[in-house]
């Protein structure tokens, strides 16, 4: 939202002496044309912001000002503090805990309690419940090597389990779907590649510096690829796996069949990774067409099944 990347820049300015209207427009994935209509925005709202040309020129605030405390609401605050709190409870740095202390500078004294209070009506906890040790200390890592633009070195494994060691110009970490990823330039596939951080191991940082090359952002949205990919199959489910159902499709797509089960138009891709998440339903979740899936899942059973026979 516009109100969010206004605030984001006054805080940028206020912690940097000067900065580049590209530089910003790179920060925020906008055009430099946005940025200066931006800046047109800020100045309208009191806040002098002094405009440099040159190749050191930029953005600052003029040093005589002072800002006011009360250029921010409550509900703006709360947004910040909540945000960084999320991020820093997540990726520690002293960078973020420097970013919150000033940001509750800004929060008047008679304010403090009611956005403390709107701050935690949302919690946006990063943490898994469980599962791989070494994310945290590899979120480290990468971020140490992105800021010293230093070289890493693992061993990836795809998603059929071959392992490949890599070396890789690391560019930017990426949180998806709960995921983390990181992407970089592979060295050993003279490409741009975004890797899996769970399937990331014995990550080293290389005591070598790159020269960063003109990034590729990676794809992150697929929308319009899936909707081609995807096609409705019909299932039948217990009431007990309706939740988790629900993490893949809308209640628009479901109608009751008694009063233990649901009839659900999927979305489905004949892969592994979608045939897995039918089996992770178990016996609470029937395919009743189109016939060629539900043959498959039945194959797909007996295969398992025949691993228990045999022994």
């Amino acid at each position: 939202m516009k109100i969010d990347r206004l605030i984001s820049i006054i805080m940028i300015l206020l912690d940097k002496k000067r900065i580049g209207a590209q530089t910003l427009a790179d920060m925020f994935e906008v055009s430099p044309r946005t940025i200066y209509r931006d800046i047109d925005t800020i100045n309208i709202a009191g806040i002098p912001i002094r405009s440099t040309p040159g190749v050191d020129g930029g953005f600052e605030i003029m040093q005589q000002y002072k800002i006011d405390k009360k250029v921010f609401s409550s509900a703006d605050l709360s947004a910040i503090l909540m945000g960084l709190t999320s991020l820093s409870d997540m990726i520690g740095s002293d960078e973020l805990v420097n970013a919150l202390a000033k940001v509750k500078s800004f929060i008047p004294t008679d304010k403090t309690k009611e956005i403390e209070l709107k701050a935690n009506q949302i919690l946006i906890d990063l943490n898994p419940w469980m599962g791989n040790r070494h994310i945290q200390p590899y979120l480290e890592m990468i971020k140490t090597a992105l800021r010293q633009s230093k070289l890493l070195s693992f061993d990836y494994a795809d998603v059929y389990g071959n392992k490949s060691a890599r070396t890789t110009e690391p560019y930017q970490l990426v949180l998806k779907n709960s995921h983390w990823y990181w992407q970089g330039y592979c060295h050993k596939r003279n490409d741009y590649r975004l890797f899996k951080l769970a399937r990331t191991s014995n990550l080293q940082i290389i005591e070598q510096s790159f020269i960063p090359r003109d990034y590729q952002k990676p794809q992150l949205e697929f929308n319009d690829i899936l909707e081609t990919l995807q096609n409705d199959i019909k299932l039948r489910i217990h009431k007990s796996v309706k939740q988790r159902v629900l993490d893949y499709c809308s209640y628009e797509q479901f109608s009751a069949d008694g009063d233990d089960y649901y009839i659900v138009s999927f979305p489905f891709i004949e892969n592994d990774y979608y045939y897995n998440i039918l089996f992770s339903f178990g016996d609470k979740c029937e395919c009743l067409e189109p016939l060629h899936i539900r043959k498959e899942m039945k194959r797909r059973i007996q295969n398992i099944s025949a691993l228990y026979d045999g022994k």
